[in-house]
Order: C-alpha cells, then sequence, then structure tokens
C-alpha cells in the first residue's frame, strides 16, 4: 500500500501543473479557469460528458456574459447552439435559470444552506432543487444536464462531484471559489477512466460505477490523505484517458 501511495502521490505532483490544461491536453477545467467564475464553472462541469474535444469546442463558443442580460437577449445570443443531448432551447433555459440564481446569491450561497444541515449531499440536493425550482422548463436534455436530486442509489454525480472539487480545493488545476467547504467531505468524481484505473489498482472492488463505488473509493484515498483524498482525482481520470498501464503492485 506504501509503494502504491507513492506511485499515486508522485502522479499527483506530476499532474499538478497548468501544462496539463492546453490545447494537446483539451479539459473542460481549462475553460472554467479562463474565467474564474463559479456559475461559468458549473456550466463547464455540467456539459462535461463525451468527447472531451466536442465539450470544450462548444465552452469555446457560449457567450457567458449573457447570463446577465435579459432572457430575451439571452435567446439571441445563445442562438444556434446545442450539444449533444441538449438543444437550442435547453442551452437558453439553463442560461436563463443561471440568472435567476446569481440573483438569489449565487451556487455557494444556496449549496452551503444545504451543506450546514446535511453535509455535501445536503448541499447538492439543495443546490440541484433550487435550480428546478428557479424555472419550469423542463425537456430530458434540460434535466439530463441538471441531473436528479441524490438518493442512495444514484448515479456517481460525476459531473457535480467535479464542479465541487474545482470550487472547494485550490492548485494549479482547481480554482478553490468557495470557502467553508472541507476537502476532506468532498467525493470522489467517479466516471468510467476513473473507475477503471481504481479497479486495476486494487483501490475500488464494486463493480457498479455508482455513488457507492465513488464513496468507496473515496474511503480508500482517505488512507493516503485524510484531509484531501480527492487530490488523486484528476491523475487517476488522466491515467485512464491516456491509456497508461497500471497494476496493483
Amino acid at each position: 500500500m506504501k509503494q502504491l501511495k507513492k506511485r499515486l502521490d508522485d502522479e499527483v505532483a506530476l499532474r499538478n501543473c497548468v501544462d496539463e490544461l492546453c490545447d494537446e491536453k483539451p479539459d473542460p477545467l481549462m475553460v472554467a479557469r479562463r474565467y474564474n467564475d463559479q456559475h461559468i464553472a458549473l456550466t463547464c462541469a455540467l456539459f462535461a460528458y463525451g468527447n472531451v474535444r466536442s465539450i470544450v469546442g462548444l465552452l469555446n463558443v457560449l457567450d457567458f456574459t449573457c447570463i446577465d442580460s435579459s432572457e430575451d437577449t439571452i435567446h439571441q445570443k445563445l442562438l444556434g447552439h446545442y450539444y449533444r443531448f441538449q438543444n437550442n432551447e435547453d442551452i437558453v433555459a439553463w442560461f436563463i435559470t443561471l440568472g435567476r440564481l446569481k440573483k438569489i446569491g449565487g451556487a455557494h450561497e444556496v449549496f452551503r444552506i444545504g451543506y450546514e444541515k446535511d453535509g455535501v449531499i445536503g448541499g447538492l440536493n439543495h443546490l440541484i432543487n433550487t435550480l428546478y425550482a428557479l424555472n419550469t422548463y423542463r425537456s430530458k436534455g434540460y434535466e439530463f444536464l441538471i441531473g436528479k436530486p441524490i438518493t442512495k442509489n444514484s448515479s456517481a454525480m460525476k459531473r457535480w462531484m467535479m464542479y465541487l472539487r474545482w470550487m472547494v480545493r485550490h492548485d494549479h488545476l482547481d480554482m478553490g471559489l468557495w470557502s467553508g467547504i472541507c476537502t476532506s467531505q468532498l467525493i470522489m468524481p467517479l466516471d468510467t477512466h476513473t473507475f477503471s484505473v481504481a479497479t486495476k489498482l486494487g483501490l475500488l472492488h464494486r463493480k457498479q460505477c455508482d455513488l457507492k463505488a465513488a464513496i468507496e473509493l473515496t474511503v480508500v484515498l482517505k488512507k493516503f490523505d485524510p484531509k484531501d483524498p480527492i487530490k488523486y482525482d484528476f491523475a487517476l481520470y488522466r491515467l485512464g484517458q491516456e491509456k497508461v498501464m497500471v497494476a496493483n503492485g
């Protein structure tokens, strides 16, 4: 276990640099860091599914200045934009919702209310429920973008857990825009890449890539760093994405 910890710590140190976010290694975080704004970052995180170059391509052409504009202006400035499961109306509705979220105090404030009552999951559920309450618009694409409130049988909620990593942690990758949230309480943003690598390394034994697996992996990584177990996320993700050969021992 000590050897594995050293290997992962070395990988974290290697990846924790601005060179990891570049055109040759595209990631939605590179767009989020360009703006350094919690609501633009939320958009970057929730659209982070599918081909990474397509994700970054969309994020690079969206006019984020229109979040603070009138709803008519949002329609005009986002005309013609769509992405996989989200059509143009879905994207317009999302920007309208973001504008309304900002007017009631913003993502951090809404998350904090739920977090103080019931930790990270409570914070996310309060934020997700608030987003739906702010806009009556509904479609499959819009609901896929936001996701469902978390239950014990939920998916891994990778995009939301990644967003929290960006907001709470602070290093050369993560922005640390939020305060008052403990890094030790964050949950691993588990996707297929991280799931595969963690399984091959013997860090994860659950067969299904879901919230229970994300929590299981987080608990194991706390043995390596009790205060900041999620610091290993980006390194594990890159190892899987780059198809680096890994094996336990």
